[in-house]
């Protein structure tokens, strides 16, 4: 099954990443979103990084010309019907997810894939939003951050995704450099679930905001754990506005389970907008 045509919703950093990582594979790609400025800062992004790998001598100019045709970004509303793949990748609230699924499936043919890069909901809470039909075709690709970079992709089919869409999506993904795996249609797949005690535990074991004490931390987590970032590190680049939503949803989808309650630090670093690297404090100042 090879993706002949994509279009990804949502230009933030996971948005614009899939769309650059599908454009490399020289796939025609449309990134899309309703704030036009993001956008064109998208855009512009993603043909710098093309550029600087240039100068590095990783792609030649004619390499980089040839994906700089292949992805366009405009409205959904002027999106091809016929086009093969659409990813969604926005803000991590069930209720807005379905409202653009269900937009979407009046807009596309039959025979298109809809996919989510959820990190949290399940895929049959989603596939609620479309027409039963459509179910068949509606699955989890759940990449990571950078997509161009990190190789696993989480591959979801809920009850009625059809199993050789999936499978099929596998292989193509396995061909072209990713590391995919297969996960069950549970709230945080695979690597969400594990995280979120990786976030959850190293918060309780710290007593407070406490710069120090998240050094200390993540140090050990780097040095004897031999993890590449610690879980404050890691927050920070992830966005803790992010972490705290996906960890919400977790917590909410899985009944409210003590394990992953969110914990009240995060919650304090939302509301006084210190997201981590995005907004030059988190858990550190940079």
């Amino acid at each position: 099954m090879t993706p002949t045509s994509v279009a990804v919703i949502g230009a933030g950093t996971m948005g614009a990443g899939i769309a650059q990582w599908f454009a490399q594979q020289l796939v025609p790609t449309v990134l899309c979103d309703t704030n036009t400025a993001q956008l064109a800062k998208a855009l512009e992004s993603i043909h710098a990084s093309w550029d600087k790998l240039v100068e590095k001598e990783k792609l030649t100019s004619g390499q980089v010309s040839q994906m700089k045709s292949l992805l366009e970004t405009k409205p959904i509303t002027s999106v091809s019907p016929q086009t093969h793949l659409v990813i969604e990748a926005i803000i991590e609230d069930l209720a807005i997810k379905k409202t653009v699924f269900t937009n979407l499936d009046q807009q596309f043919t039959a025979q298109t894939i809809f996919a989510s890069n959820t990190s949290s909901f399940p895929i049959a809470w989603l596939a609620e939003a479309v027409t039963p039909e459509r179910r068949k075709r509606f699955l989890g690709l759940h990449f990571f951050n950078p997509a161009t970079v990190m190789k696993l992709v989480e591959v979801i089919a809920s009850a009625q995704t059809d199993p050789t869409l999936a499978q099929g999506l596998y292989t193509w993904f396995e061909i072209n450099g990713k590391e995919p795996a297969l996960c069950a249609d549970t709230p945080g797949f695979i690597v969400n679930r594990v995280a979120r005690s990786f976030y959850g535990e190293a918060l309780r074991i710290v007593s407070g905001d406490d710069e120090a004490q998240f050094k200390e931390v993540d140090r050990l987590m780097r040095e004897v754990g031999d993890f590449k970032m610690g879980p404050f590190e890691l927050m920070d680049l992830i966005g803790i506005d992010i972490n705290y939503s996906v960890t919400s949803a977790v917590w909410e989808a899985l009944g409210k389970s003590p394990r992953f309650t969110p914990h009240p630090l995060q919650k304090k670093l939302v509301e006084e907008n210190r997201h981590g690297k995005k907004t030059r404090r988190g858990f550190y100042v940079y």
